[in-house]
């Protein structure tokens, strides 16, 4: 693409310079010559009208006198009548210019210049013209590489993004370009890649809970049907089957159960965490595009903060707090990590504009943002953080602060539920 992007461009530069330039050598070189005819004859008309006036008061008319008036290239002859010709200067060899201007007493003027001097014009002109021809080509060569650049690295870019989500790594790579058609691209690839991973994710859950939950109900109703195949009391029959079939009803459920899960992706499953090795590694994954775009992002606040939630979510919030203000927002990022009462809080904060008045109170609707963006990113945050007993809010608009609201205890646990834990 880039040999083809730059052989049209020269190709066209190349036709462009062969019809004007042609037509240019054309016009300047009768230019030049035109010229060259119009300065001989009024040199001739010239030198009549000084013949002219010392003729009038009876003075001499010689060589030396008219030498003294015309340059050293041209040759002039005065032919007065009843005296020999007076010449003028060298007579030039080969081919000449001349013009003959007729005088007010009978003389004539002929004055000739050498056609050498009008070729060295042209050929100073010509020179030129190929010169601005050469400067132009390599102009357009060197915008052609470029342009050629420009489109192609991304093309490139955008291929290798394709085959990455193909090859099942869907992480929204959030580059762009400057080409709005490129950009929509990549806005749809980045878009695409967030679904796919939604999916797999949804996917990967369901396999695991899967796993998990139907290891014990499917080893149970293996067990009595074992029973029912090494018995020959009906009783005994019956009473397995019974049980077998109530082992069914609960496969039933804990399917449909999954089933509901993995179409609601917040997991629910809180645990004791580090905070700190959470906001590390996402200012790791995030300095890159800050450092590119840019500006900078920091962290501030207390050290040594645990809190209650699911790692992988509130690492996920974090990410879309922290997108959002790359995006939207200006100057540094920064992340300040504070506790209140029995909550851990993490408020992300920027430098831009701000959230619009209009969008304050819509700002976690999905499908609602201020610029050309998905709109998703958080209101998915806020259900992530909700589903693990967190909340997120914008504590203000301008400057922007988000808060994520952890817990930094434990929830007491569900005594049925640990009852049931048990039997299992």
């Amino acid at each position: 693409m880039r040999r083809r992007l730059i052989q049209s461009t020269l190709a066209v530069v190349l036709v462009v310079i062969a019809v004007f330039g042609v037509s240019l050598v054309i016009v300047e070189t009768r230019t030049i010559t035109e010229t060259a005819k119009e300065r001989v004859k009024s040199e001739a008309v010239r030198l009549a009208s000084i013949v002219d006036s010392r003729l009038l008061v009876e003075d001499k008319v010689t060589a030396e006198i008219l030498g003294d008036q015309m340059p050293d290239d041209r040759y002039a002859v005065v032919r007065i009548p009843g005296k020999p010709p007076i010449e003028v200067g060298s007579q030039p060899d080969g081919d000449v210019i001349s013009a003959t201007a007729p005088g007010e007493e009978g003389e004539t003027v002929t004055v000739q210049e050498p056609r050498s001097s009008v070729t060295e014009e042209v050929a100073r002109t010509l020179l030129i013209i190929g010169l601005v021809a050469l400067l132009a080509v390599i102009a357009a060569v060197l915008l052609a590489i470029r342009q050629a650049n420009r489109l192609a690295s991304p093309l490139t870019d955008l291929a290798e993004t394709a085959e990455r989500l193909g090859s099942g790594d869907p992480r929204p790579r959030h580059r762009r370009y400057g080409v709005p058609e490129l950009d929509r691209v990549a806005d749809v690839l980045d878009a695409s890649a967030e679904r796919i991973a939604r999916m797999l994710t949804a996917e990967r859950r369901l396999a695991a809970d899967a796993s998990h939950q139907l290891r014990t109900p499917l080893t149970a109703l293996s067990m009595r049907l074992e029973e029912i195949t090494v018995t020959d009391d009906p009783d005994t029959v019956k009473e397995e089957a019974t049980i077998a079939l109530t082992q069914v009803e609960r496969l039933t459920d804990v399917v449909e159960r999954l089933l509901t899960n993995s179409r609601d992706p917040r997991t629910g499953s809180a645990v004791t965490f580090d905070l700190d090795e959470v906001i590390k590694q996402q200012l790791a994954e995030w300095r890159p595009a800050y450092r590119s775009a840019g500006r900078a992002i920091v962290t501030s606040g207390k050290r040594d903060l645990r809190a209650v939630g699911t790692p992988g979510a509130v690492a996920q919030v974090l990410a879309a707090l922290i997108e959002n203000s790359l995006m939207h927002g200006g100057g540094t990022v920064a992340l300040r990590t504070r506790v209140t009462g029995n909550q851990v809080v993490v408020e992300v904060t920027d430098e831009g504009p701000g959230v619009p008045a209009e969008l304050g109170s819509r700002i976690f609707e999905r499908a609602i943002s201020g610029r050309n963006s998905t709109g998703i990113g958080l209101a998915v945050a806020r259900d992530l953080a909700e589903a693990d007993g967190g909340r997120l809010e914008m504590l203000q608009a301008k400057p922007p602060v988000f808060g994520l609201f952890l817990s930094s205890t434990p929830p007491r646990k569900n005594p049925d539920e640990e009852t049931r834990r048990t039997v299992r």
